[in-house]
Parts: structure tokens; sequence; C-alpha cells
């Protein structure tokens, strides 16, 4: 609930009324003439005066009040209305073993591929408010980390928690594109579709990914990927007697297969070399793949003036009663 005036402007009003009560408290008071005028100042002490003065204080007071009756003070609050057709995304993510080159930077410090690719999915997951995102991550076997949903704390949690190696050490991308098209294929939304990250090729013995490819486009299912690293050999650390080593050890992208699915469903693939490249390619499927939403807001009002209308009625009772009977001017 917040606090509003409607006419704001209104509260200009206790200018002149500042003014008018300055001018009664400086000027002279009504008097008549009298003798004896001395003896009866003297008898008059400074509470008299006071009391005196009373009435004045009260007008004034209601005055006050009476303009904030007249500005409306007002209680209110929001609620919105919000509608979009929404797009479901899921995001099949890579923590094989190969994850662990070292060939990306943050801040200027080397990081494991896995590193660099939580930061990136972390901000694309904090960009999209309106969607409901799953994970899927997948090594040697996939699984789903998380169904769809719209709770962002929790998939920022759970890709914090993301390690290499959980699934396994190998890559089987052909299952991991077939589970995503699985948590997809029933749901309603405008736009369904697959973000597949990457660093090697399949590795495993099973569905392959144009077959898997295939399977989802058939099911109106956009696929994107995105292959992470560079080829030949990449820095990968190692556990020794002597401490942690870094030794170059060969890597393998299959851009080939990787462009054949984007191809299949109907996505668009690219190359990340490094963090910037990562981030940038995440912020183009962002901007492509935009979620239309139409926000409605409904204000709902609690007028307040009857607090200030009834103390400002109060107190012209209170200066009437005093005028009338312990306040009187004569004549």
């Amino acid at each position: 609930m917040m606090l509003r005036l409607a006419y704001p402007a209104v509260l200009f009003l206790w200018i002149p009324i500042a003014l008018w009560f300055a001018w009664r408290v400086t000027r002279r008071p009504v008097a008549i003439t009298y003798s004896q005028a001395g003896r009866l100042a003297r008898r008059v002490g400074a509470v008299s005066r006071l009391v005196g003065r009373i009435p004045l204080f009260l007008r004034m007071g209601a005055l006050i009040l009476l303009v904030v009756v007249a500005a409306r003070p007002q209680l209110y609050n929001i609620s919105r209305e919000i509608q979009s057709p929404g797009v479901d995304i899921m995001l099949c993510l890579d923590t094989s073993g190969s994850m662990r080159a070292m060939d990306f930077t943050l801040d200027g410090e080397p990081v494991t591929r896995l590193t660099a690719v939580k930061k990136v999915v972390s901000e694309f997951i904090e960009k999209r408010t309106m969607d409901r995102i799953g994970i899927v991550v997948f090594g040697t076997e996939a699984f789903t980390q998380s169904p769809l949903t719209l709770d962002k704390g929790l998939l920022l949690d759970l890709v914090k928690r993301m390690d290499i190696g959980m699934a396994g050490d190998k890559t089987s991308i052909g299952t991991a594109i077939a589970l995503c098209g699985k948590r997809l294929k029933d749901l309603e939304a405008k736009s369904k579709i697959i973000i597949l990250l990457t660093d090697g090729r399949q590795t495993v013995e099973g569905l392959n990914p144009t077959e898997a490819a295939e399977a989802v486009s058939a099911l109106d299912i956009k696929v994107y990927t995105i292959g992470m690293g560079g080829t030949g050999t990449a820095p990968f650390p190692v556990r020794t007697p002597f401490g942690t080593r870094m030794v170059r050890q060969r890597v393998e992208l299959d851009e080939d297969t990787l462009t054949k699915v984007a191809h299949i469903g109907a996505g668009k693939y690219f190359r990340a070399a490094e963090t910037e490249r990562l981030g940038e390619i995440y912020d183009i499927i962002d901007r492509q793949e935009k979620t239309e939403v139409k926000v409605k807001e409904f204000f709902h009002f609690r007028e307040l003036y009857l607090y200030f209308l009834i103390p400002a009625l109060l107190l012209v009772a209170a200066e009437i009663v005093l005028r009338t009977t312990l306040v009187r001017t004569i004549p």
C-alpha cells in the first residue's frame, strides 16, 4: 500500500493560510476606549493572553486539515495482469570431462569452460523473466536438472551447483537433445527452443545428434547449437605429486554435426572460443527469441479524507464553543 494525494497542488493554499495567521497574530487586538485601561492590562497575565488566542489556533488547525481534505489523500495499490505468449526454453549443457579445459578467462583469470558457461547462462536466465526455462545436463548420460519453471532463483542455484563430470566424462549429445524434446513436446507455447552447448563430439554409442534433431524438429521445436572452445589442444589441470600442473591435451569439436543439428532444428550454429563471445551469443539468441509481454495495471484506491475532515469539524466546533463561553469578544 502506498500513500498519494489526488490533487497535491491544493496544498499551496497553505501559503495564504500561513500569511493570514501571521497577520492575525501580529495585528493589534480589537479594543475599546476606557479611562482605566492601564489597571485592566495589569490584571491580564500571560496565561490569559494565551487562552484568548486558543480559538485562533483552532481555526488555523481546521483550515490546514480542510486543505488536506481538498487534496484527497488516498491509499492505493497496483495489481498487474501479465499476458505473455510465452517461450519455453530448455538449456542443454555439457558437463563432460572436457569442460575442465582452462582456455577461457573471467576478470583476467583463466577458468574452466564450465565456469565460463555458468556465468553466461546465469545472466541469460536473469534476462528471460517471463519465460519458462528448464535445464538438462549431459555427459556419458543425460538427465533433467530442472523441468521448465518460472522460478529463476531455483534455476540460478542449480546452475551454481553444476559440476564437471556430474553426468559422466563422455559426451552423449543425441540423448540430451531427445530428453529436451521430451520435456517440450506436450507443452502449449508460442515458441519452444533448445539451446545446446557442448565442447566436443558424440563419444557414446546410441542415438546420434542429427537423428535426435530430426525428431524434435518434427515436434516444432527450434534448436540453437553453440560449439565451445577450439580445435587442437587446450590446457587441462592435472594433479601430480608436485601439485597441479597444466598439461595440453587434444580436444575435438564436431562443428559439422552441430551445424547440421542447428539447420535441421531451424536454428543457428554459433562458435564461442572465449568468454566474451559466449556472452554475445546468448545476447543474440535473447534478441531473436524475444517474448511479447502485455501488462495491464489496475489501481485500487481507499479514500482517507474522513480522517482529516472529522478532526477539522471538531476543531471548528471547539472554536465556536470557546468563543461563545470562555473566550468571548466584547463587543
